[in-house]
């Protein structure tokens, strides 16, 4: 049942980074990150790989002209929601329309049909799909970012560990005592979710003045020349397993491509991930060789990478190819833990190359 919602949103207030729940955000490290961005001398600057795009955002506050690019295309609308987009806010009356079902529409039902029992229930995913199949009939395409920034953060919320790594439906349902996770949060209506959610991305948006663009491209084939550009690779630690987010986060990338999802699905794993592809970050035997042809792509920028202190390939290895290519590097560590890490004396590193 759709409930109105009948509360203003605001509307261009004081703006504020929204708070993720993603993996490996650099959320937490802003500030720290932002500190040594601030003793650089740029004024484009292009992230890589922008995920989240809390890098992305504090280079923006910071009044540089930036370009966000993610090779997944629910990061792309992240950017797009967070960083090209300056002025633009959802309504009362836009967020009303998007939940509610249209007369004479003919709605689908796959994610219904597909992901019974699996991360969602029932009526959720009904819900889903009415809500995302609204969102995809938006002309406006910075408003439709938004929605789905929204829409991204809901389904996460409501999922254990805020991952879709695999069919735990029963995690939420079954009647048993836990020692994770909120069951309050869980079962809280995907409605309200989003209308928090909204609410966030609205408190957001600012303007700053300059022409910022997302891009959704593998970063060796974006043509972009920038004063800085800024790297946070997926990481291979040098024991135990890597994050794979294209498999973490299937179920938003399917969104992102509705009327096509059924094509792309991997029907012989039990969660429906998305059909698997190779993806050289992944890969321990020719990850140096893609830092390797990434610095050399833009060598004539200042280089700066997020990394850490474990990884493959190592810090100095990674430092001895800036050289190659002409960088003075420099070095920055601060201690840090990631949530789901159980690793202790983990360090966040920055390799400046300049």
């Amino acid at each position: 049942m759709t409930t109105v919602m009948k509360s203003e949103l605001n509307l261009f207030q004081s703006y504020k980074f929204p708070r993720t729940r993603y993996q490996g955000s650099k959320y937490k490290l802003q500030a720290w990150i932002k500190s040594h961005l601030e003793t650089l001398d740029f004024e484009t600057a292009l992230d890589a790989f922008s995920g989240t795009s809390s890098i992305s955002y504090i280079m923006k506050e910071m009044n540089k002209t930036v370009h966000s690019n993610d090779i997944l295309k629910f990061n792309y609308y992240i950017a797009k929601a967070l960083i090209e987009n300056s002025d633009e806010q959802i309504t009362k009356d836009n967020f009303n329309n998007i939940i509610k079902k249209r007369e004479g529409y003919d709605y689908l039902s796959f994610i219904k049909d597909t992901f019974q029992d699996i991360y969602f229930l029932e009526e959720e995913n009904e819900w889903l799909d009415i809500v995302i199949q609204n969102i995809n009939q938006l002309k406006n395409e910075n408003k439709k970012a938004m929605f789905l920034w929204a829409l991204f953060q809901s389904c996460i919320s409501k999922r254990p560990y805020n991952l879709f790594h695999r069919k735990n439906l029963y995690v939420r349902t079954s009647d048993v005592k836990r020692n994770f996770g909120n069951k309050t949060t869980w079962d809280k209506p995907f409605e309200e979710h989003f209308y928090k959610f909204i609410k966030e991305i609205n408190s957001a948006i600012f303007d700053n003045q300059k022409n910022n663009k997302a891009y959704h491209s593998d970063i060796f084939e974006l043509d972009i020349e920038t004063d800085l550009v800024y790297f946070d690779t997926p990481y291979i630690p040098q024991k135990g397993t890597l994050t794979y987010y294209r498999d973490f986060y299937h179920f938003l990338d399917g969104l992102t491509n509705y009327d096509d999802w059924h094509k792309e699905i991997d029907y012989n794993t039990k969660h429906r991930k998305l059909q698997s592809t190779y993806n050289i970050w992944e890969d321990k035997k020719n990850i140096i060789n893609a830092f390797e042809n990434l610095i050399k792509k833009f060598k004539n920028s200042i280089i700066v990478i997020s990394y850490r202190n474990d990884g493959i390939p190592t810090i100095k290895e990674i430092s001895d190819i800036l050289k190659k290519y002409g960088k003075e590097v420099k070095i920055e560590t601060i201690d840090y833990q990631y949530v789901l890490s159980k690793k202790q004396n983990l360090k966040e590193v920055l390799i400046i190359g300049k």
